[in-house]
């Protein structure tokens, strides 16, 4: 698969953006951390001419966060059927998987990370993620993973 041929970067959160934690604080609240290296890939990547996109299974107010931060930023959150949310997303865009890069850790992703032209997956992912025999990055999630992948690209 050549890197020309991708258009969109589609990544996981949880376990991409972030090392997969939460930080849940007495009065009920919770946080995650974010490295400043994957808020640059994002800018970067539109720099690039990509178009990024984050589906999360979950809610999160760092994603709300970026999206502010980011004003061409799509996010897709509490997405049980990721692939679902793919399709629909590339047939309004007329590409296919062969135009994406998508970057997962566990098994919600495993189906889009089978199906996208490029695909990346991080060292601490789950491991029938890491059965798939895809590429793993050096960057951990959370620690520039994301990043790093943007880097590779054209």
């Amino acid at each position: 698969m050549s890197e020309k041929k991708i258009k969109i970067i589609i990544s996981d959160f949880d376990g991409i953006f972030t090392d997969g934690s939460v930080l849940v604080y007495d009065n009920g609240t919770t946080a995650k951390r974010l490295d400043y290296s994957d808020i640059m890939g994002i800018a970067l990547a539109y720099k690039k001419g990509y178009e990024v996109v984050i589906i999360s299974g979950e809610k999160s107010s760092a994603i709300d966060f970026l999206l502010k931060k980011f004003p061409l930023l799509k996010a897709y959150q509490d997405i049980r059927n990721k692939k679902e949310v793919v399709e629909n997303l590339l047939n309004e865009k007329n590409l296919t998987f062969e135009n994406v890069l998508y970057l997962g850790d566990d098994v919600n992703d495993i189906d889009c990370l089978k199906s996208s032209g490029l695909k990346f997956t991080v060292e601490n992912a789950n491991y029938k993620v890491k059965e798939l025999n895809i590429p793993i990055l050096k960057h951990k999630g959370g620690y520039g993973a994301f990043r790093e992948a943007v880097d590779m690209l054209p």
